[in-house]
């Protein structure tokens, strides 16, 4: 029998035991593959469930700081065979997706030139029931002088809701719009999340648990780390954020260059795969999956853990 007079001690042993363990940083195993490279680079791509396939939607977009929209085109692929199962939005890349009962959408940026002389319309969105047959609407147009790139779409209470990346105010930085349909989307005027310090932040993948809105976003490189890296932040009302303490939450390895950015998530049995881009940001990148053993709902919890301060941020322009 424990002693009266060492109750206490164990009991805040114990307790801090249990704090220190909710505070280690989630655990992401990089799988030992990488998409091959011999047809199409992929980057930027959204894992998805569809018609009871597990599909992953990519865009081809060759040539670099170079890339012509007449080059570029969007394609599925099936994950669990590696057949191509659609090809379609020719002149579009940046490609994002979201799968809701027997409908998929999909969301990327049309261009023409890519880089210093940069020429685009906006972010389209294509709608389909087959994979056969899109049909083509406008989702998000910029405004004068701005440039769209990435996108993210989730589910929320008030209906759906978009992350789009742009250049304006801040180079880069990812404002937001509501939707009922998917379709139609109306942007939120007046907030831009534009990091701590007015600072680069990219390619935002989104996602909701209430009541947080939770992304994974890419921060530009920091001293003490390798490159590109990827960033964890949520918020309550999408105008006041929370980053994670374990930022970077994603950071280049051998082998993977000097980035790793352009991430999106799907869960599978509990699990959740983490999908992010590699390479040099320049000449050459593939995608690679890395794993949290555990919901993603608990992934993003345990990037907050009890008992923390937080770094606070703004989104009110």
């Amino acid at each position: 029998m424990m002693k009266q007079k060492n109750v206490i001690p164990f009991l805040l042993f114990c307790l801090l035991s249990n704090i220190c363990t909710a505070q280690k940083k989630p655990t992401l195993v990089k799988l030992p593959f990488s998409f091959p490279q011999e047809n199409r680079t992929p980057m930027e791509n959204t894992p998805v469930f569809f018609d009871s396939s597990l599909l992953l939607v990519s865009n081809y977009r060759p040539g670099g700081a170079d890339a012509k929209g007449e080059n570029a085109y969007l394609y599925i692929e099936n994950l669990q065979n590696g057949i191509e199962v659609a090809r379609f939005g020719k002149g579009h890349s940046f490609v994002s997706a979201y799968s809701e009962g027997k409908d998929i959408h999909v969301y990327a940026l049309e261009f023409q030139n890519f880089g210093k002389i940069m020429k685009s319309s906006g972010i389209n969105h294509f709608y389909s029931t087959d994979l056969k047959t899109w049909q083509q609407s406008v989702a998000i147009s910029p405004v004068e002088g701005e440039h769209l790139f990435n996108s993210s779409v989730c589910k929320d209470d008030e209906g759906y809701l978009m992350a789009y990346e742009s250049d304006k105010p801040v180079q880069f930085c990812f404002k937001f719009a509501r939707s009922s349909d998917l379709k139609t989307w109306n942007k939120i005027e007046g907030l831009s999340f534009t990091g701590q310090n007015r600072e680069y932040s990219a390619c935002p993948v989104i996602r909701f648990f209430a009541p947080w809105y939770y992304v994974i976003y890419l921060h530009a490189p920091r001293t003490g780390h390798k490159g590109w890296i990827s960033y964890v932040a949520r918020s309550g009302d999408l105008r006041s954020w929370e980053l994670s303490p374990f930022n970077p939450i994603l950071e280049a390895d051998k082998g993977e260059g000097i980035n790793n950015s352009d991430v999106d998530l799907i869960e599978i049995d509990g699990k959740t795969y983490l999908f992010y881009a590699t390479g040099d940001q320049e000449t050459w990148g593939t995608a690679r999956v890395a794993l949290y053993d555990g919901s993603m709902k608990h992934f993003f919890e345990s990037c907050f853990p009890p008992h923390y301060s937080f770094e606070k941020l703004s989104a009110i322009e």
